[in-house]
């Protein structure tokens, strides 16, 4: 299955935590799970906080492009279209929260799941949980807005 972000299109793929053309970023890849999203990723040495942890800025960065990705999946499914039909759904984020429950190692892959709350005009609520070795770490919530077709024009 092919994730959503390998659906955005070039404009709006450059993004650091979900842009397929971001060769620096974090390049997440996100599916349906039934009702929910999921995205597994792997930390890097880099993204150290204290040995052995991820720093929170990492999980923000991933509940955050996770759940606007989701947030667009999401319209799609509402509307019965595919995820590379025009016009395009992009999401940015409005409001992102976060509880950070548990240091996050960095020795193993983290799994992220969303689910969404609310679908309300062009605003989506996604609620995401972080877990590594099946313990919950961190879990968020995003606000998502659909961006306006000339944003960054």
């Amino acid at each position: 299955m092919d994730a959503f972000q390998d659906h955005y299109p070039d404009n709006v793929a450059h993004c650091y935590g979900c842009g397929r053309l971001n060769p620096h970023g974090h390049q997440i890849k996100t599916v349906w799970d039934g009702d929910e999203t999921v995205t597994v990723y792997q930390p890097e040495p880099f993204h150290t906080s204290v040995p052995g942890f991820a720093y929170g800025g990492l999980i923000a960065s991933l509940i955050d492009c996770h759940s606007t990705g989701t947030a667009a999946a999401a319209m799609y499914r509402q509307e019965g279209r595919d995820m590379d039909s025009l016009p395009a759904f992009r999401f940015v984020t409005g409001s992102l929260h976060v509880d950070f429950l548990k240091p996050t190692p960095i020795d193993a892959p983290v799994e992220i799941r969303g689910r969404v709350q609310e679908i309300k005009g062009r605003k989506v609520v996604v609620r995401t949980e972080v877990r590594s070795g099946g313990v919950l770490t961190a879990r968020g919530e995003v606000v998502a807005v659909q961006m306006p077709e000339n944003f960054g024009a």
